[in-house]
């Protein structure tokens, strides 16, 4: 059983960055890649990056991509999200997850952690 818990949400500026980490308890042989997720109010649950398990390869969304960088520290057994020149628009409560199929799609989540809230201002 994984539980996975997020932190490193909070209040920045338009330009701002902010790092969320996602702490990960337990190991699951299913999970086969780990990502972030974001929902805002009254939009859907959008996919933002994943890094797989077997051989750390990154994938992000496209409009993601230059903004953002997900990693993992194996040691600490800790998902990273670094997001960088935020915008009002990314204001949305974050997710990790582990997936066990078709990375940042959330059709196959094992576990969701219980979110982080970043609020980017203007």
């Amino acid at each position: 059983q994984v539980e996975l818990v997020e932190s490193g949400g909070g209040s920045v500026q338009t330009g701002g960055s902010l790092r969320l980490s996602c702490a990960v308890s337990g190991h699951s042989y299913e999970t086969y890649c780990m990502s972030w997720f974001r929902q805002a109010p009254g939009r859907e649950r959008e996919g933002i990056a994943t890094i797989v398990e077997d051989d750390g390869s990154t994938h992000y969304a496209d409009s993601m991509a230059g903004r953002f960088t997900i990693s993992k520290d194996k040691a600490k057994n800790t998902l990273y999200l670094q997001m960088n020149n935020l915008r009002p628009e990314d204001s949305a409560m974050y997710y990790c997850a582990a997936e066990r199929f078709q990375c940042m799609g959330g059709a196959y989540v094992e576990t969701w952690g219980q979110g982080t809230q970043v609020t980017v201002s203007s």
